[in-house]
């Protein structure tokens, strides 16, 4: 009686497992299936596609382009004239060149990147040392502002984005392009560091201390202790606290929204999605390819990483 109990526990938590993972990948799932039909097989229920349509990718990654508006009779003229230079083949295909269909997907995913990886990087970098201040240090206040830090984390974004705003533009920094770009960088730093000071401080707190004690006794310095010892057994999490950093950044719109809008050459990857949905461009196949190709770093990042997300491994570092 106890195993037949068993065996329908573990058949229900397998079924809300499995439920759970389809409500997940479902609409991954449907994105790619939209993205890859053509516009006549929109109306198939079916998440498999009757011919694979692969156009809105190459438009959007700009690929075979150059060539789509040239009329025929030129291509053939290009073609056969081998007097003209590739520098003057290239000049007559720009006259046919229409830019107002292109999608400049490299651009706006190079200034997310950018944007992403170096918050992230930042964050990251900071919380290391404020987590290990929390954790392992004494000093008068630390329960104070280890509380402040969380209570930032109460306010939602959009109650900070008027006050952010107007002290950013009394310093003039979004006057200009690198100021403004700087200053959504220490924002999406800002929002990330309390719940990155709160993982790592937890996670530094599960790492016996004698094994710094050892290294101290060894010679080596507060710092030396925290690259030595603290950052290797702590790789799991602190890869976790940057996916997490990086998450924020490359999906956030608000703030770059507003700090970013008189500056469309700095745009970011939402706000570019967000001009494809209103512009001429606004197709489902386009749309569902570049949310596609919006979701792919985070995707290859935690794919990339995932080995380290397994745990550090602290067991057996020392013999008690």
């Amino acid at each position: 009686m106890v195993e037949k109990n068993r065996l329908v526990d573990k058949i229900i938590f397998f079924l809300l497992v499995l439920l759970v993972v389809f409500f997940a990948v479902f609409p991954f799932v449907q994105m790619i299936s939209t993205s890859l039909k053509y516009q006549w097989d929109w109306g198939n229920p079916s998440l498999i596609p009757r011919k694979i349509n692969i156009e809105a990718y190459k438009e959007l990654l700009n690929i075979g382009q150059e060539e789509k508006n040239v009329p025929e009779s030129v291509i053939t003229l290009l073609k056969e004239n081998d007097q003209l230079s590739k520098a003057q083949k290239k000049a007559i295909l720009d006259k046919f060149k229409s830019t107002g269909d292109i999608f400049p997907f490299f651009r706006y995913f190079a200034n997310s990147m950018i944007l992403s990886f170096s918050s992230a990087f930042i964050s990251v970098a900071i919380a290391i040392l404020g987590a290990y201040s929390f954790s392992r240090v004494r000093y008068r206040g630390r329960g104070l502002i280890q509380r402040g830090v969380l209570l930032v984390y109460m306010f939602g974004p959009i109650l900070l984005l008027i006050p952010l705003y107007t002290i950013s533009a009394k310093l003039g920094l979004i006057s200009t392009s690198a100021g403004a770009f700087t200053t959504l960088m220490l924002i999406y730093m800002v929002l990330t560091l309390p719940v990155s000071l709160y993982m790592l401080g937890n996670y530094f707190r599960t790492i016996p201390f004698s094994i710094e004690e050892s290294a101290m006794i060894e010679g080596c310095s507060r710092f030396g202790t925290i690259w030595r010892i603290v950052i290797p057994l702590s790789l799991s999490a602190i890869f976790t606290v940057f996916i997490y950093s990086f998450m924020i950044a490359w999906n956030e719109y608000l703030f770059a929204s507003v700090f970013l809008k008189s500056f469309s050459d700095l745009n970011t990857l939402p706000l570019g999605l967000r001009q494809l949905f209103v512009s001429k461009n606004a197709i489902w196949d386009r749309i569902m390819a570049a949310s596609m190709l919006s979701a792919l770093p985070v995707i290859i990042l935690f794919m990339t990483i995932q080995k380290q997300l397994a745990g550090g491994i602290t067991a057996g570092g020392v013999k008690e």
